[in-house]
């Protein structure tokens, strides 16, 4: 089967800090964009990678073993243009959607949501909240919210690429996952254990953690 990873890249990521967004930043002498990139590089059932980037940036990625288009005013946006891309030139069989945000996944979790795609039309891995939950208000804890069946996502995220093509076409924009985006449309999502070293960067800390898990690799 034909399988293309979309790597979406066109964020601003302000709450990490630094002089421009994160995937531009740099973690050990490569920036994280080109981490991300390399993840799915080095996993040879995957045919092609498609990069979605903010129309800032697009004489920044500098690679010519990649495809890459402009994205829109949110995610939801992005891979949309990402998938519509593709749709127009390289149709194929399935996709695996990835934040770039996230550098340091290990390459044994990519390989079983490919494993899972050969049975199912849709698979994200994720870990179960194991932290007490609190809702609070003006830094106040109102109540305790029940963590059972809570989980947190990850990417990548796969999916039959006429499947979630569709279901991007009539979804709302607002949506931030696109495991949200399928279960809108009705489509069915199966759920595997992620990683803990599947870290998305979202504050200055998480360099750090990253730092790291790839130094482990």
């Amino acid at each position: 089967m034909k399988i293309i990873a979309i790597i979406v890249a066109a964020g601003r990521g302000t709450r990490a800090g630094g002089k421009s967004p994160k995937q531009w930043q740099y973690l050990g002498g490569k920036r994280i964009i080109d981490h991300s990139i390399d993840l799915f590089k080095n996993i040879p059932r995957i045919n092609k990678i498609m990069v979605v980037l903010h129309s800032d940036d697009l004489h920044l990625l500098d690679r010519n073993d990649v495809l890459f288009t402009q994205g829109g005013s949110t995610r939801s946006e992005s891979v949309k243009s990402g998938l519509t891309a593709l749709q127009q030139s390289e149709r194929p069989d399935y996709v695996l959607i990835h934040d770039a945000a996230r550098p340091s996944t290990p390459l044994a979790l990519i390989n079983t949501v490919i494993d899972n795609l050969e049975t199912v039309t849709a698979v994200s891995p994720a870990l179960p909240v194991t932290d007490t939950l609190w809702e609070v208000i003006d830094e106040k804890v109102i109540q305790t919210k029940s963590r059972n069946n809570i989980w947190r996502a990850q990417t990548p995220q796969g999916f039959k690429f006429n499947t979630i093509l569709d279901a991007h076409k009539i979804s709302a924009s607002t949506m931030t996952d696109d495991v949200e985006v399928a279960i809108s449309a009705g489509v069915q999502v199966k759920v595997i254990n992620g990683s803990e070293q599947n870290i998305k960067i979202t504050t200055a800390e998480d360099f750090e953690r990253v730092i790291r898990v790839l130094g482990h690799k």
